[in-house]
């Protein structure tokens, strides 16, 4: 079985709209494009070399569409990343022009894809898949780059219909620029008890 890992920059109340520029994802009037740019240093990009080591990559459409306009031209920056497979959840397209893509219609299709042999899947951005798959309890680890600012309006991470599970912190960096860089491993169910007791 294949694990699956959302890799999101997100703020601290939770944004995760276009953290890369500001024409990445403008809609809804999203007017903070870019807003991880500030906070870039040398010490995250280290990290951000393992976050990306080759794995089979799970995106929804729109984020899929940023980067198969982006990534075919500029594969120097992130090795392997044309030659993995790359699977998209979408009702609309259904061809690319990119290699090693296959198109999904629907969440039967991800968990048959997740049973699979193969490598483990890698989600970036795609806001509404991550929360599909949050909300069916078919995600294994988080790679929280937690930056250091609220946005308050912009596409969420969470919403309110997330499975409730619990999570174990695998590893952790605090950047200098404040960004906190932290891995969560599924464990298990939500248990509850009373302080103090």
């Amino acid at each position: 079985m294949r694990k699956i890992t959302v890799l999101s920059f997100i703020t601290l109340d939770g944004v995760m709209q276009a953290p890369g520029g500001p024409g990445e994802d403008p809609s809804g009037d999203f007017k903070y494009g870019g807003w991880t740019a500030p906070f870039d240093d040398e010490a995250a990009g280290k990290v951000m070399q393992k976050q990306m080591e080759p794995a089979d990559l799970l995106l929804g459409r729109k984020t899929y569409e940023i980067f198969a306009s982006y990534w075919p031209e500029h594969a120097n920056q992130w090795p392997g990343v044309n030659e993995v497979n790359k699977y998209v959840l979408s009702n609309t397209m259904k061809a690319s022009d990119w290699e090693n893509t296959t198109f999904l219609t629907d969440l039967a299709a991800i968990k048959k894809l997740k049973k699979s042999a193969g490598a483990d899947l890698k989600i970036w951005g795609s806001a509404m898949l991550v929360q599909l798959l949050l909300k069916h309890d078919l995600v294994d680890e988080l790679w929280l780059n937690i930056h250091p600012l609220l946005l308050g309006k912009g596409k969420k991470l969470f919403d309110d219909e997330a499975f409730p599970a619990t999570f174990k912190l695998i590893e952790s960096f605090v950047m200098p620029s404040g960004v906190i860089m932290a891995n969560y491993k599924r464990a298990g169910a939500v248990r509850t008890g009373t302080v103090g007791a």
